[in-house]
């Protein structure tokens, strides 16, 4: 038997020779280059920073490349609170509490639950598309977008509907608490136009029994904090980790029959 003969193409390709970041620099130690004297982040002192500034401006700083007005820092404060805990009837957080009701060791916790956000149903893969449509929808009457949206596709017969990322129902109804919670941010100073556009486009889908989520929310206020798209995905993921970490470490010291368990008549198994 002849082993077959692959060509070799190559890619042409000139790696860099070291690491760069505009993110970060450390100062080697003067005894041991491989330990850091001194850190600065875009540019600013480290120890400066701890001293001086909140977590909320750093957080904003390393993302951004500069720290935040205090409006800013204010309407990012208010909605890192917003988003602290999906809540135990969130799909990620009810994988928390069963990795620590399970005596998964507790460092896979958030792992684990936050793999579970990373999903597009009311997790962190809906937030990039959300930025998207409001950036593309932001000079257009949010009433008539609404009615074009409803218009063109049709409800679903099971399920949610979420007719456009960021917006749509939870368990058949309206998102109350979204709502209430886009209502407060609104009326920060450092809320922006993005965040008035869903407000009144979140209000033309209530009558459908349809609002604001809270990824839509979440995708509101980074877009009127000047974050990327591509940002936003992670940033809801960073800011939700709490509640998900919080929800399993309660459980890791019960015992397994503190989590419902189906009993054998709710399993359904289809025929053929």
């Amino acid at each position: 038997m002849k082993r077959e003969q692959h060509q070799v193409i190559s890619r042409n390709e000139s790696f860099a020779q070291r690491q760069r970041t505009r993110i970060w620099q450390e100062t080697p130690d003067k005894e041991n280059p491989f330990v850091a004297e001194s850190c600065l982040c875009h540019g600013y002192d480290l120890l400066e920073l701890m001293e001086k500034r909140s977590f909320i401006d750093v957080l904003f700083l390393l993302f951004q490349g500069e720290l935040p007005n205090s409006d800013k820092e204010k309407l990012l404060e208010s909605l890192m609170i917003a988003l602290i805990n999906p809540g135990p009837r969130h799909p990620a957080t009810r994988a928390a509490m069963l990795t620590g009701v399970g005596k998964t060791d507790p460092v896979h916790i958030l792992p684990i639950s936050l793999s579970i956000l990373g999903g597009n149903h009311l997790g962190a893969g809906e937030i990039e598309g959300a930025m998207r449509f409001l950036r593309t929808q932001i000079k257009k009457d949010p009433v008539q977008v609404a009615q074009e949206i409803l218009s063109q596709q049709e409800s679903p017969e099971t399920g949610d509907w979420h007719p456009a990322p960021g917006f749509g129902n939870r368990f058949g109804d309206i998102d109350s608490l979204s709502c209430q919670m886009a209502t407060q941010l609104a009326k920060l100073p450092g809320a922006g136009p993005v965040l008035a556009w869903g407000n009144i486009f979140s209000e033309a889908l209530h009558p459908h029994k349809m609002g604001w989520l809270a990824t839509g929310l979440a995708a509101a206020v980074f877009s009127d904090l000047g974050f990327q798209p591509r940002m936003g995905g992670g940033l809801f993921q960073l800011l939700c980790a709490p509640g998900l970490l919080a929800q399993g470490l309660e459980l890791t010291n019960k015992p397994i029959t503190a989590m419902p368990f189906p009993k054998d008549e709710d399993y359904i198994l289809e025929e053929d």
